[in-house]
């Protein structure tokens, strides 16, 4: 089990606390007054025309494939659907995207993937002639596909950016230490700078368990500092724009998110006026019983499977 910075284990009980916590700063939402229930998505066919996909904990656990999820979308494209992925793995490339969900056994195009990342990069703001953005992101990660790759450099080869960059840019925990947390705390508190978030989760699931993401790091700056950030991802409406434009003309009613999360995948669908799937054997709420977190916060999804 992965611990938290304070010591408690990161499961899911840690991360419904941590979302609401933050409820003010998410966006509003109406939610149905029950849940309907099917085995898995074929089961909610009939009702949507559209699905937009969480990768982690709908299509993947990490690098593994979820099982049926391959010949599931498979069966949904027989069946006319549109599908969507929207993610908030912000450290991969598009190309990088694609090449993972192809070499799981996926057939998604590149017209059909949006991620937090693009939606960032999209709306990165300029900085000053000559300052970049300091960016927590994964080794190799060299920003090819940003407008200006040169206005962003790697924070973990250059510690020299804490004092000099123009702005932090949070896209990856994987060469992230707890350390650094404070680090940056100390930095904005002695030269206040913009911070984006590319990836808002507090945490993801993966093989071993749920790992911390760039959304926690961000909370626990602005908990130490009271500085604010930009968030780009689920749950929030820059991320579902993206993702509706992609699904032409189908009408809302017609279109459901289907995620492991209450606070990113439901409430931003929700929020967005779409349909909500909550799959619930394989992400964050494996091996729980979801009732009592859905009663405790209110957010209701349309339908509940447990499996993709």
């Amino acid at each position: 089990m992965i611990n938290t910075s304070s010591g408690a284990p990161l499961d899911a009980d840690w991360a419904f606390e941590r979302y609401e916590a933050l409820r003010p700063q998410l966006p509003r939402a109406e939610y149905p007054a029950s849940s309907r229930a099917a085995d898995d998505l074929s089961g909610t066919a009939d009702h949507f025309d559209g699905y937009i996909l969480d990768a982690f904990g709908v299509l993947n656990r990490g690098e593994t494939a979820i099982e049926g999820a391959v010949a599931r979308m498979a069966w949904l494209r027989g069946q006319g659907k549109r599908l969507v992925v929207l993610t908030n793995a912000a450290s991969y490339t598009k190309p990088e995207i694609l090449a993972k969900y192809h070499r799981l056994g996926f057939d998604f195009t590149a017209s059909e993937v949006v991620s937090s990342r693009d939606i960032a990069f999209a709306a990165l703001p300029r900085l000053p002639a000559g300052l970049v953005w300091a960016a927590a992101a994964a080794e190799g990660d060299d920003f090819s596909d940003a407008p200006d790759p040169g206005a962003i450099a790697q924070l973990a080869d250059d510690p020299s950016l804490w004092n000099q960059a123009g702005g932090f840019l949070l896209l990856s925990t994987a060469r992230w230490r707890e350390a650094d947390t404070a680090r940056l705390a100390a930095a904005l508190r002695a030269n206040p700078r913009p911070l984006i978030v590319a990836n808002p989760d507090l945490a993801a699931p993966r093989e071993a368990g749920l790992s911390p993401e760039p959304g926690y790091a961000a909370q626990e700056v602005a908990a130490q500092t009271g500085a604010g950030a930009q968030f780009y991802g689920k749950p929030f409406g820059n991320a579902f724009s993206a993702a509706l434009a992609l699904m032409g003309d189908l009408p809302r009613h017609r279109i459901a998110m289907v995620g492991d999360t209450l606070h990113t995948d439901v409430l931003g669908g929700a929020a967005a006026g779409i349909g909500t799937v909550l799959i619930t054997g394989h992400g964050l709420f494996r091996g729980r019983d979801v009732a009592p977190f859905i009663a405790r916060s209110g957010i209701r999804p349309h339908w509940i499977v447990p499996t993709t």
